[in-house]
């Protein structure tokens, strides 16, 4: 045998041992809906599309296949994450400073059986050159954040990770 071929059996003998369902497809929001409860601004709900970057970034940064479906996606079939932001806040600007927080939480199911859930915050001053993003932009950078945070918890679901 090869030494190329080795390898090609190697590498396909990897892929079999991984969990099958690692690899289904989970079905997401395509936009990530607010808590009901929630006390966030009308300013932030209505000018900041975070409910939709997010959305994306989960998908962009996940390394299972993700699906983004209108609407609330049926738990009873399939694997499904249910996201929603529980929290935003946008204090400050451009010249004082921003400061900036969004917070999620999420529950992944399985053929209407919950998985895991998780908690998760990330927080944004700006980073560089902040004085010159307004504040959706910084909001946004939380999201992305948040999105490649959920990304990376969808391949290997922990229940009660914050």
């Amino acid at each position: 045998m090869h030494k190329k071929s080795l390898g090609f059996v190697l590498l396909a003998a990897c892929a079999f041992a991984t969990p099958v369902l690692a690899q289904q497809t989970v079905k997401v929001q395509s936009t990530i809906p607010y808590a009901e409860d929630n006390d966030i601004s009308d300013t932030i709900k209505t000018e900041c599309p975070l409910g939709t970057q997010l959305a994306g970034f989960i998908k962009q940064y996940s390394t299972v296949p993700v699906e983004l479906v209108d609407g609330e996606a049926s738990k009873s079939s399939g694997r499904v994450l249910e996201v929603t932001i529980t929290d935003a806040v946008s204090m400050g600007n451009a010249w004082m400073g921003h400061q900036k927080f969004a917070k999620i939480k999420g529950t992944l199911f399985d053929n209407g059986k919950k998985v895991a859930s998780f908690k998760a915050r990330r927080n944004s001053m700006g980073g560089a050159f902040g004085g010159f993003k307004g504040s959706c932009s910084v909001l946004g950078r939380t999201v992305e954040v948040l999105g490649q945070d959920v990304g990376g918890w969808l391949k290997d679901p922990r229940d009660g990770a914050a």
